[in-house]
């Protein structure tokens, strides 16, 4: 009888599975025992929420279309498959955003990092901000910090440290396009756990921050010179180079990427002696057929996820983590009909303003290689907590809205050459309080029933690019810990019995 070679599966073939499969593959290759990785989507393709469109000599991002630079995982990631030289910064000459207040663009104030101020001289110019406003969110250096520590909503915190002007004109919008959500709904220690930090050791998020601000030499040592300037990073051909190079070395590799293939069900199985330690998992297909393995990473959002271990009463859990639909509508046109300087990134749109876009990004400005000589695309966004009738809309009036929107506040008259409409249905999970105790205790329950299942993604520790490749890795070493601590345990165990 030929030995059991260890069969390990990722459900998911977005960027959290993939890199969980990748991690997973150079630990099993370290450690020299033969196994098989096999990783399965039910789209078409792998990449999940990236895609990266080349059209007429645009390369246009339909899903994200950057990552914070200062993020280490995806740059660590891109310097392991040898991408680091597709790197590419933001445009220097259009480091300008503006945020609309009453109709009109307003330059957002030079040293806002995540909406905080660093540097009070500008932020006491802004016109975004009345007098009363800069004088509520100056109460923040003598304010007393927090004396419990307990989770509290983020909109909470930063009414409670800058007032209710900061947060609604400045941050709330600023924050939307990370996660679309209520920030009265949403987690501090889930979203930004900094800015608690931050009140705890310097007693003020404003005062913290800038004492942040000292660090960014350091956060940026780990990148390559030709970006080390730049707050946010993609790559030269688009967001699709990193899934095609985790693509290629997952291949290289042995592993099997299998796309159209769906999954009804995970649950434990009887174990048949082969399988290494603490119980194998059994894998239901859309097709009927079954596979056992010897180890599983669930990557899929939460709600589906939840109806893969729906016989586990802690399904629950995931299943009540809500999430926000979005949409962009990315939208050409030829420079001679854009009646302004091409020097700014984008700009921010707040609630109070009631428009149907909620930010907009002059993507051919702020990345020089999406657009061709004499063109420019825009991208708008639409869609956030509480704003969620949109989906009922065509695509054509989709576009006619954030036309609307930006002929009101960009002046332009023009017909795009062309516009691509990006519905991304279910997309954004929403943090509620508590949201870190709920998943420990759902992680601790999960370990007990089935020890060598592990379920992660962007619906529990961090939507961004980053915080998804940071999850798959540790996804990959924390299933292979749990199954070689089990394994020796039971060896332990056996040692014993033998000796007695």
């Amino acid at each position: 009888m030929s030995p059991h070679t260890p069969h390990y599966m990722v459900i998911g073939g977005g960027i959290t599975g993939l890199s969980a499969a990748f991690y997973l593959q150079k630990r099993l290759e370290a450690e020299g025992a033969p196994f098989r990785i096999s990783v399965v989507e039910k789209s078409e393709k792998l990449g999940g929420k990236i895609h990266t469109l080349e059209r007429d000599g645009f390369v246009i991002e339909k899903g994200p279309d950057s990552f914070l630079a200062r993020k280490k995982p995806i740059i660590d990631l891109a310097y392991e498959l040898g991408l680091e030289g597709e790197l590419t910064a933001t445009n220097p000459k259009a480091k300008k955003t503006f945020i609309v207040r009453q109709g009109k663009l307003h330059p957002m104030p030079p040293g806002l990092v995540l909406g905080i101020p660093t540097q009070w001289t500008p932020f006491m110019r802004t016109g975004l901000i009345s007098p009363l406003g800069k004088v509520r969110a100056a109460m923040d250096f003598v304010l007393p910090k927090r004396k419990k520590q307990t989770d509290e909503s983020l909109g909470h915190f930063l009414k409670r440290r800058l007032g209710t002007e900061v947060l609604e004109r400045v941050v709330e919008p600023l924050l939307a396009g990370i996660y679309a959500g209520d920030t009265f709904k949403l987690s501090l220690k889930s979203t930004f756990p900094q800015f608690g930090a931050m009140e705890q050791k310097h007693r003020s998020v404003i005062l913290g921050m800038m004492a942040s601000r000292k660090n960014v030499p350091e956060e940026s040592a780990h990148l390559p010179q030709s970006v080390r300037h730049s707050v946010f990073v993609t790559f030269k051909r688009g967001l699709k180079t990193i899934v095609e190079g985790l693509e290629a070395a997952l291949r290289e590799g042995g592993a099997e990427l299998r796309t159209g293939v769906g999954v009804t069900k995970v649950t434990a199985a009887a174990g048949d002696g082969s399988a290494a330690a603490g119980g194998p998992a059994k894998v239901v297909f859309e097709d009927g057929h079954e596979e056992v393995v010897d180890g599983l990473i669930v990557t899929t959002q939460t709600y589906q996820a939840a109806k893969l271990l729906d016989e586990l009463p802690i399904a629950e859990v995931l299943r009540n983590i809500a999430y926000i639909s979005v949409a962009n509508v990315i939208m050409a046109f030829d420079r001679k009909d854009i009646p302004f300087e091409l020097d700014a990134s984008g700009f921010l749109v707040p609630r109070s303003e009631g428009l149907a876009i909620t930010a907009c990004t002059l993507t051919s400005a702020k990345w020089l290689h999406t657009a061709p000589d004499g063109k420019v695309v825009l991208r708008c966004y639409i869609g956030r907590a509480g704003e969620q009738e949109w989906p009922s809309l065509s695509d054509e009036e989709l576009v006619e809205l954030a036309r609307r929107d930006i002929r009101k506040l960009l002046g332009i008259e023009a017909s795009p050459l062309f516009s691509e409409v990006t519905r991304l249905m279910h997309s954004m999970p929403q943090y509620p309080v508590g949201h870190l105790e709920k998943l420990a205790d759902f992680r601790a329950k999960l370990s007990a029933a089935m020890p060598r299942v592990w379920v992660t993604g962007a619906g529990f520790h961090g939507v961004g690019l980053p915080d998804c490749i940071r999850q798959g890795k540790e996804a990959a070493n924390a299933l292979v810990d749990r199954i070689e601590s089990s394994a020796k345990a039971n060896s332990a165990k056996e040692a014993v019995s033998a000796g007695l």
